[in-house]
């Protein structure tokens, strides 16, 4: 495992972004963890959270694209923080892009989106912090081909749950990647989180212990992808 994917484990515990414990998911599951990435909220959890998604991109995508689009409402602060990261790193200057819940009925830039326009061929790398259903996908996925004939280079999420989607098979991010015709990946997968913390510390705590583990375990015996 790369050392920067070591370090965005740890920034998940640091940030209390990623939790161990008893939680009833959206989808009606008990799960042994939950992720919530409305947790990062200050200017330094932001600024190198931006840094991490423009490393994964560069590493599973490239550069070779035009827009970083990010769907409402958590991809919003994804985008614009991934396009600052891509800058900083690799002095790439792309633009950024969202989409509304709600279209502005006014003003010069009403409609369904914000940020950047969109044109045909434009190349689109989408963010979003982790991908369980697919539905938000759903939902924006026709506003970015309605606004514009854009290629969508791929779909980044910081967490691979690597629990089945609603087809009961394969994991969300796969069964989008099959829907829609582009490749996915994630920062990190539920895999190289537990390498990365079974029964090591983290500011002098065991964040995955004996316990915890097996509750996993018992999880992904449940819903995990093979």
């Amino acid at each position: 495992m790369e050392d920067y994917k070591r370090d965005f484990i740890t920034f998940m515990v640091q940030s209390d972004v990623l939790k161990f414990g008893d939680f009833t998911l959206k989808s009606g599951r008990r799960s042994p963890f939950f992720m919530n990435a409305g947790a990062y909220v200050t200017g330094d959890q932001l600024h190198r959270l931006g840094l991490f998604y423009a490393r994964a991109i560069h590493d599973s995508f490239g550069l070779d694209f035009d827009v970083v689009f990010g769907p409402a409402y958590k991809g919003i602060p994804l985008s614009v923080i991934t396009c600052i990261g891509l800058h900083e790193l690799y002095g790439k200057e792309a633009r950024y892009c969202a989409d509304r819940k709600e279209a502005k009925d006014h003003g010069a830039d009403k409609g369904n989106l914000l940020g950047a326009s969109l044109s045909d061929g434009d190349r689109v790398v989408i963010v979003e912090d982790v991908t369980t259903s697919g539905k938000s996908i759903e939902e924006t996925y026709p506003k970015l081909k309605e606004a514009a004939d854009v290629d969508v280079v791929g779909l980044m999420v910081s967490l691979n749950r690597m629990e089945v989607g609603k087809g009961g098979v394969k994991a969300a991010i796969d069964e989008i990647s099959d829907r829609y015709g582009f490749p996915t990946a994630s920062i990190v997968t539920m895999a190289e989180v537990v390498d990365a913390l079974y029964g090591h510390e983290v500011d002098g705590r065991v964040v995955i212990d004996d316990a915890t583990k097996a509750a996993l375990d018992r999880y992904y015996a449940q819903y995990g992808v093979e």
